[in-house]
């Protein structure tokens, strides 16, 4: 359901603990308008049960005997990483207000009533699950999500049979072969042998089996001959690509093997059975039989049907809204699954990096890249250092993302988003990078149009790198009537100036340059709030020989609001002009160079070959190539909530680091050099 369909606020009367502690759950109900109560039903108020666990007698029988309408209470087909079992919340909720619920055939459900009459013949609707489909196909996204995307698949051409665990819920009341289900994956085992005589079966266990929270049907004793399992960590989606026939009793699996082309043999009578898109061995069931697209039955059950919750601020929301939280919470996990030894790293950030990249395995540092590398290799974890650090062997190359903080990095500001790059760093032309490589592969389904919605919000917001909210001056009527060229300042020991600068490598330099060839047009100097705060090198004492104005202090919004064009040697905040359609001219090679993009004068970068849109690149540097962090929240987040938080401001700076950067502030004052990493 999305978010504004949420019915006005009525008390949920429940009688389990699971429903009234507070957490995930409880608040996504308490948004859709039916706050937990532990109660008994008044008028209007409903009875609130998980699905058809045991507990939920309880419920009915309260229900039953007041006469209040039952709701069925169920996870989302898109939940989490791990299984709930293993303590992860549900990213979404089925909330059935008609009694039933989707994996129960012997009753309608809302799911079931959508599917039936909803016209589902929308353009828009349609379009949106066509799209969905693809980024989830994309970013290889199931209900759970633990799974290694370089877990080795096995040789395709075999029969895929899914196990579900002992006395599931789905099981029991998705068929009517009795309520242990054993007949059934009984049945189902025997038929993928006797169909497929000559083909290797292969059973996949449940995720909750693999982790040993609850049994499954299959056991050591049902392998041997042509009949093995598939228990790594190998995803959905992977496991169904080689498959050659898929076999299911109730299992998500068997909607994840419709959405990727598969006509699942189904023994059971899930929600996506009898729609014509599965051979349907437990029978008709008579309230079904309209023939519907995968496209169609996504969008009811992804769409339509889900209550969907964005944790970092604390709201419903779209289904598009909640993929781009699971792909971030996805992301992380799948990068920091082994763990990370960091070398090299200043104490001040430690605590920055332990938040962003060791949730799932604690962090440990390491004085040098040569010791991180053998704590490494002792543990099987993954070694990284900050920025141009030498290091021998694989490493990650971390830096500062370019949605970065409200304040600079100098000042010890903590930052919302980092890059970790395997391949290099984006400010080093002389090699592709991570960032290169994701240019050069283009956008996922959508990439381009949601890039561009969140450099309209960037624009709209005035958020850049550092939002330092400094306002513009009052042009002079000399400036204002001319044409105006920006000019931003860099931090001239930067390693951006070290690798990807040409022959002008100096902030005097660069305004000479500009000035030779534009001497008509006014130059607005805007100098590199580094430097301005003397905290790096770069200043250029007789700037006003070259520059019709500084902009000492102005924040790089207000600035770019006030210029026709930018000339820059690798600042990003010639990116920042090009978000916002303020054509850029680069005498270096910065990461944005190179592309078609904008007019360049600096060194060739010929491994740039690909011509990406200014939205497709977008996407790869805002959206694929950094992680986010919410500070408020503490999750994994997506770009989006990002420039929620940078836009609010009120991102707080600890007393300890405040303390530091003055201290850092004075040690530069006295000319003590302050090592950066």
């Amino acid at each position: 359901m999305d978010p504004a369909g949420a019915d006005p606020p009525r008390r949920l009367c429940v009688y389990s603990l699971g429903l009234l502690r507070p957490g995930r759950v409880r608040r996504i109900l308490t948004l859709a308008g039916l706050p937990p109560a532990l109660a008994r039903p008044g008028p209007g108020d409903p009875v609130g049960v998980w699905g058809r666990t045991p507990l939920a007698a309880r419920g009915e029988r309260v229900a039953a005997a007041t006469g209040a309408a039952l709701v069925r209470i169920e996870d989302a087909f898109l939940r989490s990483v791990r299984p709930g079992r293993a303590g992860d919340p549900p990213l979404g909720l089925m909330i059935d207000r008609t009694g039933g619920v989707h994996y129960d055939a012997g009753a309608p459900s809302a799911l079931e009533a959508i599917l039936a009459t909803h016209p589902l013949d929308d353009t828009v609707l349609l379009d949106r699950a066509r799209e969905g489909m693809a980024r989830m196909a994309h970013h290889d996204l199931s209900k759970y999500n633990a799974h290694d995307p370089a877990a080795e698949p096995p040789a395709p051409g075999y029969v895929l049979v899914v196990d579900q665990t002992r006395g599931d819920a789905a099981v029991r009341f998705g068929g009517p072969f009795g309520e242990d289900g054993a007949p059934r994956f009984r049945a189902m085992l025997g038929a993928a042998l006797a169909e497929h005589p000559r083909a290797r079966i292969l059973i996949r266990t449940h995720p909750e089996t693999a982790q040993g929270l609850r049994p499954g049907h299959f056991g050591t004793a049902d392998a041997g001959g042509r009949v093995a399992f598939l228990t790594g960590p190998l995803s959905p989606r992977a496991a169904l690509e080689g498959a050659v026939a898929v076999y299911t009793v109730s299992s998500q699996m068997g909607f994840d093997a419709i959405l990727a082309g598969h006509r699942p043999v189904v023994f059971g009578r899930p929600f996506y059975a009898g729609w014509g898109l599965s051979d349907d061995r437990a029978g008709p069931i008579p309230r079904r039989g309209r023939p519907l697209t995968r496209a169609q039955l996504f969008a009811a059950a992804m769409i339509l049907a889900p209550v969907w919750y964005d944790p970092c601020r604390d709201r419903l929301c779209r289904f598009e809204e909640a993929l781009d939280q699971i792909e971030a919470e996805v992301r992380a996990f799948r990068e920091d699954r082994a763990g990370w030894v960091a070398a090299g790293m200043r104490l001040w950030k430690r605590p920055h990096l332990q938040r962003f990249f060791g949730r799932e395995r604690r962090m440990r540092f390491a004085p040098d890249a040569a010791t991180a590398a053998a704590r490494a290799a002792r543990d099987g974890r993954r070694v990284m250092v900050w920025g141009t650090l030498p290091a021998a062997g694989p490493v990650a190359r971390v830096e500062d993302g370019f949605l970065r903080s409200r304040g600079l990095g100098a000042r010890l500001v903590p930052p919302l988003s980092l890059v970790a790059d395997a391949a290099g760093l984006y400010y080093d032309p002389a090699c592709p990078s991570g960032l290169d490589r994701l240019v050069a592969a283009g956008p996922p389904p959508g990439g381009e149009a949601r890039a561009a919605r969140l450099a309209a919000s960037l624009a709209a917001a005035g958020v850049t790198k550092y939002n330092l909210r400094g306002p513009a001056p009052a042009l002079p009527s000399a400036v204002r009537e001319r044409r105006r060229i920006l000019v931003p300042g860099q931090v001239e020991d930067d390693a951006s100036i070290r690798l990807g600068a040409g022959d002008v490598r100096t902030n005097r330099a660069l305004l000479a340059a500009v000035r030779a060839a534009n001497p008509e047009a006014a130059i607005l100097w805007k100098p590199h709030p580094d430097v301005e705060a003397g905290l790096r090198p770069g200043a250029v004492p007789d700037a006003a020989a070259f520059a019709d104005l500084t902009l000492a202090g102005v924040d790089a919004a207000a600035a770019l609001a006030l210029a026709d064009e930018v000339w820059t040697i690798t600042s990003t905040l010639g990116f920042e002009a090009l978000l916002r359609g303020i054509p850029v001219t680069c005498l270096g090679a910065p990461f944005y160079a190179g592309w078609g993009l904008t007019r360049d004068l600096g060194p060739p970068v010929p491994h740039r070959t690909a011509r990406p849109t200014l939205h497709a690149f977008a996407h790869a540097a805002l959206i694929a190539y950094p992680r986010y962090r919410d500070p408020v929240s503490g999750l994994p987040c997506p770009p989006e909530v990002a420039v929620a938080r940078l836009a609010a401001g009120g991102i707080a700076q600890g007393p300890a680091l405040r303390w530091l950067a003055r201290a850092q502030g004075l040690a530069a004052t006295l000319g003590i050099g302050w090592r950066r990493g």
